[in-house]
């Protein structure tokens, strides 16, 4: 009589490679497979490269003088031209892109906290804490942002980075927090937030562990949104001479191509590359901005798949017209 033998199964050897495999989360990963917001990471990370090593490739001083080589047009010497005082601007460009990214990054991060917390808060809490927050949101939106800006920045004794960062996100914040709360409303009667509620968990657990997470895209949208908006208002009150003169930036490249009347001179170079480098990472945000959009938006993807990338750039174009 034959003893029957067990069988014993063996689990599928893995490889060292499948073991040691990366896996990129599920939105970073539809991020960065959606054509848009792929083509504006490109785009940011070149600017934000640029500004890593600009002191390993900037070939002076951007605030030095040198008459001698005063108003020469872009060449092998100079690669973006030189100023009326002989300024490289191929420098000024390269060494402006830190103070502006940072700038736009810490103003962007500072008013998306601001705006989350007030919003989620508002929401969440409800009643008289809602009541003021939505009175302080109306007051900020009411406010014309842009006047408000060069009024402030005008009486401003110190018109250094902090300074500008804190200007900037105290007057961005309202118009993202009035959506967060919007978002926060809505997530917070739905099931798996009430099931929360009942199983006895705190507020800070169920604000942080379940509402917070559905909100992320939004989040992040609200960021780049801000961040794009600080890089434009900030070029654009340095342009207008209410900017720090003691440092270099994108604007302040502009506001001395303007006071210097290059244009009138004949020299477009002054203007051109830092309001290229500018545009390159605004349309560069903008991109990443839509790429969210789709991501969170099912709707959005299929409407991009069905149409095509490049008939999709023009969609919000039709659809606001």
């Amino acid at each position: 009589m034959s003893q029957l033998q067990p069988t014993i199964e063996l689990a599928p050897a893995t490889t060292p490679a499948a073991r040691t495999r990366l896996r990129i989360p599920g939105w970073p990963a539809l991020l960065l497979r959606n054509p848009k917001s792929r083509a504006g990471i490109v785009l940011v990370g070149f600017m934000v490269i640029v500004a890593l090593i600009a002191p390993l490739i900037s070939v002076s001083n951007p605030t030095d003088f040198n008459l001698l080589a005063a108003r020469q047009a872009p060449s092998w010497h100079h690669l973006f031209g030189t100023t009326d005082q002989g300024s490289d601007i191929f420098s000024q460009v390269v060494l402006g892109a830190r103070r502006s990214l940072v700038l736009g990054a810490l103003a962007g991060l500072l008013a998306t906290v601001l705006a989350t917390t007030l919003g989620v808060l508002a929401a969440y809490s409800g009643g008289v804490v809602d009541e003021a927050v939505n009175f302080l949101t109306n007051v900020f939106l009411v406010i014309p942002t842009i006047p408000l800006l060069v009024v402030i920045s005008a009486y401003l004794k110190s018109r250094s980075m902090g300074t500008m960062i804190v200007v900037l996100a105290l007057t961005l914040w309202a118009f993202e927090a009035r959506i967060l709360r919007g978002q926060a409303l809505s997530l917070k009667n739905r099931d798996f937030v009430l099931a929360a509620k009942v199983a006895g968990e705190s507020t800070w657990r169920i604000v942080f562990g379940e509402i917070m997470p559905n909100m992320i895209s939004r989040i992040a949208a609200a960021f780049v949104l801000v961040f794009y908006v600080s890089l434009l208002v900030d070029a654009g009150l340095e342009f207008l001479g209410l900017g720090d003169t003691t440092h270099v930036s994108w604007g302040m490249t502009l506001y001395w191509a303007q006071t210097n009347s290059a244009v009138l001179q004949g020299e477009w170079w002054p203007f051109l590359f830092p309001g290229l480098a500018l545009v390159i990472t605004v349309l560069g945000l903008t991109l990443i901005l839509a790429g969210i959009d789709e991501v969170s938006n099912p709707r959005l993807r299929d409407e991009v798949r069905r149409r095509g990338f490049l008939r999709s750039l023009v969609l919000p174009v039709r659809r606001a017209a």
